[in-house]
């Protein structure tokens, strides 16, 4: 049997990239395909613990809130991130992310972002004096969205994205080959205007996004295939502007996956292909996903992760963040808190976060220091 570095496999059975077999009486976790395009791949966020469907508009809106971007400042921006995944067993598995936005008036704005995650190089060999065949897995998404003001504090958008996961091994698997699949994203956010409070002046975010919306991704020509991290995201802030010089933003988010909770249709003792929830058509599942759970509404409840976060600003050129990420411990036990820092510099921004596992079970991006680097450009527009 050809051998597979154990760090290529501690990830792939943390990381749940196609469906797996539970036993009936397990904790039923939801698993998908490409879940990794539910890493935040910011920083920003990620010093918030994950929040960005109701924050502020900044060149990493596309995968929060695309409608977002009709709030941005600066006409355009471009943002690069990068995120190392699993960096205290190797150092060669890290996601990546490019961005691009332009507002092309007061009412619209255009963005398109592609993300990369890279699995490391994989070294296959018959017998520890071959040559190793090296294999270098990875996945990757490419989108576009449009956003547009319907009125002047609310704006929607709509994404469009292409997936393709490609996790085959040459000498492994003969029948397995990359898979692909698409999606949509539907998105609205809502921001007041500037007002006057006792002390201090403040003013309300709010907004929500159904994301990748799509078919199911296969893996291999036996028609297994997995549903895509289809989800539903709400969230709500609000910023005390406290004077000219200081600002802070608290904001409140809760994410569901529209997927069906795997359960034991068939009476067999395991949760497997064979049961109903799997041949459920991705559409279906979504309105399906909220009643679906065997123990009722107790356990529905557990399917949604809720996060809270907070952001201050000094003038608008230090900000330090602070957040809190929870999950229960039946449906995958993430439970972690997170510190952020940016900078600002002309039209450049620069942040950086880091990550504290607060459950038993360690994050993959436990110690991690996650770097964004953002470029502003072209004109500024008034929104406060």
């Amino acid at each position: 049997m050809k051998k597979i570095f154990i760090p290529f496999l501690i990830v792939l059975l943390s990381y749940n990239a196609v469906g797996q077999e539970q036993d009936a009486t397990s904790q039923r976790v939801i698993t998908t395909g490409v879940p990794f395009i539910l890493i935040a791949a910011d920083a920003r966020s990620a010093g918030m613990g994950d929040i960005g469907v109701a924050t502020s508009a900044d060149a990493f809106s596309q995968q929060w809130n695309p409608a977002k971007y009709a709030f941005a400042i600066s006409k355009q921006g471009v943002g690069v991130t990068y995120t190392p995944y699993l960096s205290q067993l190797v150092n060669d598995i890290f996601l990546g992310n490019l961005t691009y936005y332009n507002r092309i008036n007061e009412r619209s704005a255009v963005a398109a972002s592609f993300r990369y995650f890279s699995l490391g190089d994989i070294e296959l060999r018959e017998t520890a004096e071959q040559e190793p065949l090296i294999q270098s897995p990875n996945e990757l998404t490419f989108d576009v969205s449009y956003a547009l003001r319907l009125s002047d504090r609310f704006s929607m958008a709509v994404a469009g994205r292409y997936l393709r996961s490609d996790l085959k091994l040459q000498a492994g698997d003969a029948d397995a080959s990359a898979g692909s699949s698409f999606a949509v994203d539907v998105a609205g956010y809502y921001q007041s205007e500037e007002i006057p409070y006792n002390d201090f002046d403040g003013r309300w975010r709010a907004g929500f996004n159904i994301s990748n919306v799509g078919p199911k991704i296969s893996y291999d020509e036996t028609g297994q295939e997995n549903n895509l991290p289809t989800n539903l995201g709400l969230g709500g802030g609000f910023d005390f502007i406290l004077d000219e010089y200081n600002k802070i933003g608290v904001n409140a988010e809760v994410n569901k996956l529209l997927v069906p909770t795997p359960s034991d249709s068939n009476d067999d003792g395991v949760i497997d292909r064979e049961d109903d929830y799997y041949n459920e058509s991705f559409f279906s599942g979504i309105f399906s996903s909220f009643g679906d759970a065997p123990d009722g509404f107790s356990e529905e409840l557990k399917e949604f992760t809720w996060a809270l976060g907070a952001e201050y600003w000094y003038q608008d050129v230090f900000a330090f963040r602070l957040g809190y990420f929870n999950e229960s411990e039946d449906k995958g036990f993430r439970k972690f808190l997170s510190l952020g820092a940016g900078f600002k510099y002309t039209a450049i921004n620069i942040d950086i976060s880091y990550l504290f596992s607060t459950s038993k079970v360690r994050s993959p991006l436990e110690g991690t220091l996650r770097f964004g680097l953002t470029f502003n450009f072209g004109d500024e527009y008034d929104e406060y």
